[in-house]
């Protein structure tokens, strides 16, 4: 992007892969396209990996190989959707098991691939988080965006928490700041997202930061 380009993101929620919802990527590519956003970030648990959680997977469910060949089948066509574009991944939860399980057997890093070379997103670029325009981007573990954005007098998306899709303002004396939470793309339906089916209703959407992070809004899938 050129500096003198006005900076307008798209920030696509969890997608849990191979779980995704049908037409959350069209969904996420519409707005894109609406909103002229000429970046991404994903804000994280781009993998379920349900197959080696920590908690009980479904004996019933995928293996761990068939698993992470439909995500990375799934993973190839957000990538193509995005092609071209600066695309910032915030890693997630989710994410991390493959590597927290090597670290539970004892294996060293130096036997673990990159998510980009296992996924074939080699133009991706992951990080814990990211700021652009004084807003932080992260996943959000350990707080939702409201108390990141309070916590630290500085603006705030996250994911993460599933139920939740909400923007709010913080105004002091002298600041104004931002928590926002994107919801999700996670189909409710599956196996993998069994553990919260007497829960809430997923908050299907994503949420874009535009005009140099400025201008946040929330945008719900129609379901």
């Amino acid at each position: 992007m050129r500096e003198t380009d006005t900076r307008n993101i798209l920030v696509v929620g969890d997608l849990h892969e191979p779980f995704c919802l049908e037409g959350y990527l069209d969904f996420c590519v519409e707005q894109f396209n609406t909103y002229n956003c000429n970046q991404v970030v994903m804000i994280g648990d781009i993998l379920d990996n349900h197959a080696f959680s920590y908690h009980e997977p479904d004996p019933d469910g995928m293996s761990a190989g068939l698993e992470l060949q439909m995500s990375i089948e799934k993973v190839s066509k957000w990538y193509k959707a995005f092609e071209g574009v600066h695309v910032d991944v915030c890693i997630g939860n989710h994410d991390r098991l493959a590597a927290r399980k090597s670290f539970t057997g004892g294996i060293p890093k130096a036997w673990i691939k990159t998510y980009n070379e296992v996924l074939g997103t080699p133009n991706w670029n992951w990080v814990e988080s990211v700021i652009y325009d004084d807003v932080l981007y992260e996943h959000g573990e350990g707080g939702q965006a409201q108390t990141k954005a309070k916590n630290n007098l500085m603006s705030s998306v996250c994911g993460h928490t599933h139920t939740e899709a909400y923007c709010r303002w913080f105004v002091g004396k002298r600041f104004k700041v931002f928590g926002m939470q994107v919801g999700c793309g996670v189909d409710a339906s599956t196996y993998a997202a069994a553990y919260a089916k007497n829960f809430k209703r997923q908050a299907i959407g994503c949420g874009v930061v535009l005009n140099n992070g400025t201008l946040p809004i929330n945008l719900l899938m129609p379901l």
